[in-house]
């Protein structure tokens, strides 16, 4: 096939509506800003800058659409206990958000919670990372699996399906593990409590993974089955190695400094090796969890936020099918 014909094909059948972001920004309409840009610069993380013209342009339309689905989203499950006879009562609306290390997904989860919690009707919004649902390292070390350290297979997937599902099912007072990027490890006896909030923001690498089918064709739920919308945040491999190791040199000089930081080795060696270092740990474990595990799922996200080298969303795709 010609490769014109096959790449128009290929751009028809997308089920993605792409943006640029002007005309995305057009679609805040009369979206009011409720952040200040103190409270923006307090939101962002370590090397992730947001501006707070991003949160005008990007953010504002994004709260927006999801008020649309969110209220949909109600309508949907109480016309479904109306036709069950049933009155389960609440049910959180669950946004998942994925990507790869050092994309940013902590600074557009913790915005996207701020703006949703000032809608008009002041929701209650949680936001948990699935982090905290990490095997311990005791584990890991047992089972050969530090080195692949946010990889599926390190996490405690019961567990957090189990979470989910409480969630979705309204229960009261349910409870996430906490995890420390201090330590490196889940923290024992730490927990935090997520009691039926309107909106859960459920961040992590992996939220969109399906793993493999059962062959027999038995039901099995994965994490993104909970999800009522999910957003992924991309960038080239290129400029995800550049944030990667720039925030690895940053925390150097910050918490890697303190005695009691689990990479507090990583503070006493020369830039050259720190450089070198951050390099081998990005080509051996995250590099390749972003392309066999990570990057695959990004066509199962509703919307997919592409960043430029100045951590800048310069288009937006939104699932149309």
């Amino acid at each position: 096939m010609d490769q014109k014909v096959s790449t128009a094909l290929d751009m028809d059948l997308s089920p993605y509506r792409v943006f640029t972001e002007r005309q995305w920004a057009r679609l805040r309409a009369d979206t009011p800003m409720t952040l200040s840009g103190h409270e923006v610069s307090q939101l962002q993380g370590l090397n992730a800058p947001m501006s707070i013209e991003q949160v005008e342009t990007i953010y504002l339309p994004l709260s927006r659409l999801l008020a649309f689905y969110a209220e949909a989203t109600v309508t949907i499950h109480q016309a479904t206990q109306n036709f069950l006879q049933t009155s389960d009562g609440k049910t959180p609306f669950i946004i998942g958000v994925a990507g790869s290390v050092s994309v940013g997904k902590s600074t557009t989860s913790r915005v996207l919670r701020e703006l949703l919690a000032r809608w008009p009707a002041s929701p209650k919004v949680d936001l948990i990372t699935t982090d905290g649902f990490l095997y311990p390292n005791a584990i890991l070390e047992a089972e050969g699996l530090m080195s692949k350290k946010g990889f599926p297979e390190s996490f405690d997937r019961p567990q957090l399906l189990k979470f989910l599902s409480d969630i979705k099912a309204g229960k009261r007072h349910v409870r996430a593990p906490v995890y420390s990027h201090f330590y490196y490890d889940v923290m024992p006896g730490h927990t935090i409590t997520v009691d039926r909030p309107d909106i859960l923001i459920v961040e992590g690498l992996n939220v969109l993974q399906t793993r493999e089918l059962p062959k027999d064709g038995r039901a099995v739920p994965f994490v993104s089955d909970f999800f009522d919308f999910s957003v992924y945040i991309d960038a080239s491999e290129k400029l995800l190695l550049k944030w990667y190791v720039d925030r690895f040199m940053q925390l150097r000089e910050t918490a890697f400094r303190d005695p009691g930081s689990y990479f507090h080795k990583y503070s006493r060696i020369s830039d050259e090796e720190a450089q070198e270092t951050a390099h081998r740990i990005w080509t051996e474990i995250n590099l390749v969890n972003l392309r066999e595990n990570i990057l695959p799922t990004r066509p199962r996200a509703d919307l997919i936020l592409s960043k430029n080298a100045s951590h800048r969303i310069s288009k937006v795709a939104l699932r149309k099918i």
